[in-house]
């Protein structure tokens, strides 16, 4: 598992348009990175909103967005276009970058166990270094306490 301070683990994933984005080449700015279980569900709706309402603010304080989740590209296209999102949402199917972040983890619901993600969220600097991570989010004011950190960083 990551661990504040490290460099964040690298990755390349297919964003909702099929483009690839390389955590590597966005080093120079601030990002933020949170991984969702699942499109179209009312939580992971309910945060991709919220960072969308705010995206702009994070773009003023010089910081990208991307959402991750193990969903594929076109489950992204639709669910985007649906809600009308702003945030690039990228395609982790292979769940290597859920891995690397240790948020693909054993859960367990009504007493029956399963692999799913970690509704989690990392901020990193600009040189690539993991500066702070939220895990087990709870949703509501969530994504204004991202932003808050990212102001208070000066970045």
């Amino acid at each position: 598992m990551v661990q504040n301070g490290e460099t964040a683990p690298d990755f390349m994933l297919p964003d909702d348009t099929g483009a690839v984005v390389q955590l590597a080449k966005l080093k120079g700015r601030p990002v933020v990175v949170y991984f969702y279980p699942k499109d179209d569900t009312s939580g992971c709706t309910q945060e991709a909103k919220d960072f969308s309402c705010l995206a702009h603010e994070f773009t003023k304080a010089g910081a990208e967005i991307v959402g991750i989740s193990p969903d594929s590209v076109s489950r992204h296209k639709s669910f985007k276009d649906k809600h009308e999102l702003s945030v690039r949402l990228l395609s982790d199917e292979e769940k290597a970058a859920a891995q690397a972040y240790g948020v693909w983890v054993e859960k367990s619901m009504y007493g029956r166990k399963y692999m799913g993600i970690e509704r989690s969220t990392f901020l990193i600097d600009k040189k690539g270094k993991l500066i702070r991570s939220w895990r087990k989010v709870k949703i509501p004011g969530h994504a204004e306490e991202v932003l808050a950190a990212v102001k208070a960083l000066g970045m």
